[in-house]
């Protein structure tokens, strides 16, 4: 995808655009759908091995040091090399965003919206491609992989609506004598910060989000994703949006994170990641650099304990799917994964039986392979993390499945596992794995469920499986989360339909694909003028 300048787009309005609706996922049992993302993973094959420049200001620019993304999958196989920015890159790169910011805050919104919806229409037209892309750089299975473009393009189409809503003439009353207006206007310059396991839709969401409300940014891709966020970052220099814009800038965290987070012309970070590294963001952008004349923003998205309760009222059937499918999607590298089966005790044996046929069904590979639903962990470090606390597990609570490293496979792959009487707080009930690790705890009763779900430092998804009324309306009121889900499994957000965030340690509450999501990119200006 080589960028083709096609200068400023027409506007779009709100009357001209139809309305907003999530796209559907394609079905790869059907022939003609396998055979298009066969080849989209081919043609993505015959690209590898390329090295990416840093883009500031339109300027394309090396760095002393290089690092290369590879395949867990395939470790091997390179996927593309990529520059480690230094320092003073990375401050270059505030300053030119800086200088940006004066022209594209200015450009009306609805030619900023367009931008969205014309990369939305050509992210369309190669969806296989971001996917397949996926699939090789962080392991993605089809359907996973096909999810997270799906959801790419939703940020695109539902933020630029948004914007025009914000855009248009907002209702304040109006005092006698006056004409009385709020207007909202941007920040200024963002560090957007996404993470791997999301790396099209939440670099896709974070980015345009700010953009399209007319801030500017540094855009530093995960180090284990950048290929996926080159490839957006392409697409939008074809759709013609102005140099310094957005500004590619790849490397570590330490020096590229820190220097643009720390950066007195910085204006706001959008960070998602751990608990760790968002708590070190969110201390660094407190401290107020000499020249800075605001306090920074943080929307800050840090990850989950998310449990789901099986009431002993339950669809167990229901339950084990739901449960299996919120544990293991994306090898459980989900913020919102299920990583705790809260299982009332009368219940539990049953709910157990249920549940195993289902983890022993999931096959298991390389996910370039169709048919594979559960593919490498994203890296080796992750891999050598997640089988530590496996075998903290083993000493915490019973092992029902897995327990190791998968055999026969050249990449970072983890069995699915799964232990049994795991205790409210055990390590494995407490500490974010992000990895294909369930621990199941038993409850009492349905009042200590809530009890245990709760009893976290962490407040993003969960959900309840129950046919009583009256326990879904309790969960509403008691069960403590950003993204609560009765009767369903507790991963699968819809842009517009679920917006998403959580309470505590898991973050800001910044409820991405939600009709809030872009206040948190401006701010609100009053201007009251008096009539003659």
């Amino acid at each position: 995808m080589n960028p083709v300048a096609t200068g400023r787009l027409a506007a779009v309005s709100l009357e001209t655009l139809p309305p907003y609706a999530p796209t559907t996922y394609f079905d790869f049992n059907q022939p003609e759908p396998r055979a298009a993302y066969e080849r989209a993973l081919a043609d993505v094959r015959a690209t590898l091995g390329q090295t990416r420049p840093l883009v500031i200001g339109g300027e394309r620019i090396t760095a002393p040091k290089t690092f290369a993304s590879t395949n867990p999958s395939r470790p091997s196989e390179v996927i593309a090399h990529f520059q480690s920015a230094t320092a003073e890159q990375a401050a270059r790169a505030v300053d030119v965003a800086f200088d940006t910011f004066r022209t594209w805050s200015r450009v009306p919104a609805g030619e900023r919206a367009a931008y969205l919806v014309e990369a939305a229409r050509r992210m369309r037209e190669r969806r296989h491609h971001f996917s397949a892309l996926m699939t090789l750089e962080v392991g993605k299975s089809w359907y996973e992989a096909d999810a997270d473009t799906a959801e790419a393009i939703d940020f695109l189409e539902f933020y630029a609506r948004e914007m025009l809503r914000y855009a248009a003439p907002q209702p304040v009353h109006q005092m006698p004598g006056e004409k009385d207006e709020l207007v909202y206007l941007p920040l200024g310059v963002g560090a957007v910060i996404p993470p791997w396991n999301f790396p099209l839709a939440i670099c896709v969401g974070m980015t345009v989000a700010a953009v399209v409300t007319g801030n500017t940014v540094v855009l530093k891709p995960a180090s284990d994703t950048p290929a996926i966020a080159w490839a957006f970052f392409e697409l939008m220099e074809e759709v013609g949006l102005p140099p310094g814009v957005i500004n590619f800038v790849s490397g570590g965290g330490a020096v590229v994170g820190d220097t643009i987070v720390r950066h007195a012309r910085t204006r706001f970070i959008s960070f998602t990641g751990s608990k760790e590294v968002g708590i070190g963001i969110n201390k660094l952008a407190a401290e107020v650099q000499p020249g800075q004349i605001w306090l920074k923003r943080v929307v800050a998205e840090m990850g989950g304990k998310d449990g789901i309760i099986v009431d002993d009222e339950a669809d167990l059937d229901a339950a084990a799917l739901g449960v299996a499918q919120a544990a293991f999607g994306f090898q459980g590298q989900k913020c919102s994964a299920c990583s705790r089966a809260i299982v009332v005790d009368k219940v539990h044996d049953a709910f157990v039986a249920k549940l195993l046929p289902h983890v022993q069904a999931i096959v298991a590979g390389d996910p370039a392979k169709h048919g594979v639903a559960l593919g490498p962990v994203a890296s080796e470090r992750a891999m050598k993390t997640i089988l530590e606390y496996i075998e903290v597990g083993r000493r915490e609570g019973k092992l029902l499945a897995g327990g190791g490293r998968m055999t026969g496979e050249d990449g970072w792959f983890v069995q699915p596992t799964v232990f049994d009487d795991i205790a409210p707080t055990a390590r494995l009930a407490q500490e974010e794995i992000f990895g294909p690790v369930l621990g199941i705890i038993r409850a009492r009763d349905f009042d200590h469920a809530l009890e245990i779900a709760n009893n976290t430092e962490y407040g993003l998804t969960g959900a309840l499986y129950s046919r009583n009324a009256a326990k879904l309306a309790r969960a509403r009121e008691e069960f403590f989360v950003g993204n609560l889900y009765l009767n369903r499994k507790c991963t699968g957000a819809m842009v517009g339909c679920h917006p998403f965030g959580g309470f505590n340690m898991s973050g800001t509450d910044s409820k991405a694909g939600g009709r809030d999501y872009l206040l948190l990119f401006l701010q609100g200006k009053s201007v009251a003028t008096k009539l003659t």
